[in-house]
């Protein structure tokens, strides 16, 4: 993408509104723009970086055996009210009456649809065990949105629903998505923490909070230490066989400041090894038995007869990560995304644009990342070479291809690392291999 040809509405200075560093940076690199409180519009930087995380997740649910499906945002009332949780859910939710008097609500989460949509399908023990997920916008009236999309009313979640003929197998399910979640957040560039958590309104008995490290968490958080380095699960795992995964991360104490026993964390936590720290939320896992599918209904026929099938849901905050990761990974200059979801590849910075042999340059290394498959930002534009270098380091594109005509005098150009700031004087075609290569 030529930058001359992109849509990037930079802005100079802080917005005052933003309170939080992901706030700022988002506004400031053009990501997003507050359309209302709590309300986005996401601009085609924020939108190229939401669609490779959305991406990522929907890899590792499909892995971990999930399948994908779309359901509405509007659900009707009645749905709610088999449940038991219509009038129990307060003002966050949003509710409205169609043309006909309908009433209908602007979805927060889809415990009650696709419980219906399961008991009207399947019919089975024998199609056991089944876990469905989609990636769709959620409304929740937040009474004071703030933080950018870190807590805004409007959202996109990913939602995953699991059914088992009973309690054993449900913990399986669970075990899978446990172990999804941290390849998920692994491959985001993110430590993430499973914490013991409050169900809250979800309801169950067993809930686990998928936390990272930020100074603008907002709650506080308690950990051993040694649980924020370990690595993720990774492909290689036997998927019917996770209990030794999910006992490795919960044998260690992790908790939210709504479970935490400061008693039992100073007893079970060497002195040395206690982590106490502001968290984010990145991904939040229930089992809730039958919650749901006793009032609703959704059973399936047994060998011995009907079974009421016990359930799971499992949440991740897609579009709340691009916050998150941004809080996580950033410095004076701005974002410093990890490579698998930054919104470029690689940029090339033309220090003399106009410049005969600087132009031919960028122009046949254009063409050449991008046929080796490479997402490439070019700024063939004539602003001064500090506010190139100062955009791209901004936006947070990991490779800069830095191209003036005193390196091409000499056959050179330049390769800066974002992340650590080092730059590399190499050949063009060597700064070209090098760019490929991956």
């Amino acid at each position: 993408m030529r930058l001359s040809r992109f849509f990037l509405p930079l802005l100079k200075e802080n917005p005052a509104e933003a309170q939080i560093v992901s706030h700022r940076l988002m506004l400031r690199t053009g990501m997003i723009r507050q359309e209302a409180a709590g309300i986005y519009a996401w601009l085609p930087l924020g939108f190229k970086v939401l669609k490779k995380i959305e991406t990522i997740v929907e890899e590792e649910m499909a892995r971990a055996g999930s399948i994908q499906l779309l359901m509405p945002t509007l659900q009707l009332a009645d749905l709610w009210r088999e449940s038991g949780r219509y009038e129990d859910y307060g003002q966050e939710m949003l509710r409205i009456k169609d043309r006909h008097e309908r009433e209908m609500l602007y979805g927060p989460t889809n415990e009650e649809m696709i419980t219906e949509i399961f008991r009207g399908t399947v019919r089975s023990y024998k199609d056991l065990p089944l876990n469905l997920f989609h990636i769709q916008w959620k409304f929740r009236d937040e009474q004071r949105p703030r933080f950018g999309v870190m807590r805004g009313r409007e959202f996109l979640m990913k939602d995953a629903y699991s059914f088992d003929v009973d309690e054993a197998a449900a913990r399986k399910s669970y075990n899978r998505m446990f172990t999804a979640y941290l390849n998920i957040f692994s491959r985001l560039g993110l430590k993430a923490v499973p914490m013991r958590a409050d169900t809250g309104p979800i309801g169950g008995d067993l809930s686990h909070e998928f936390i990272i490290l930020a100074d603008t968490g907002e709650s506080a958080v308690f950990c051993h230490e040694d649980l924020i380095n370990m690595p993720a699960p990774g492909n290689d795992v036997d998927w019917d066989n996770l209990e030794h995964i999910f006992e490795g991360r919960t044998a260690l104490y992790a908790a939210t400041e709504e479970m935490h026993d400061d008693a039992r964390f100073k007893a079970e936590v060497p002195e040395d090894k206690r982590v106490s720290a502001r968290g984010i939320e990145v991904g939040h896992i229930f089992y809730f038995g039958e919650k749901y599918s006793k009032p609703m209904r959704a059973v399936v026929n047994g060998p011995d007869g009907e079974i009421t099938v016990h359930m799971g849901s499992y949440g991740v905050g897609v579009s709340r990560l691009l916050g998150a990761i941004i809080e996580a990974s950033h410095d004076e200059a701005g974002i410093i995304w990890p490579e698998s979801v930054a919104p470029f590849d690689v940029a090339i910075i033309n220090l003399r644009q106009g410049d005969e042999a600087c132009d031919a340059a960028c122009e046949k290394a254009y063409k050449a990342l991008q046929s080796a498959g490479r997402d490439v930002l070019y700024h063939d534009t004539d602003e001064r070479a500090g506010a190139k270098f100062a955009a791209m380091d901004l936006i947070g594109v990991p490779w800069q291809l830095i191209i003036g005509p005193k390196g091409l005098a000499d056959g050179q150009v330049e390769l800066k690392d974002r992340a650590t700031g080092e730059r590399l004087t190499v050949s063009f075609d060597a700064g070209l291999a090098q760019l490929t290569k991956a």
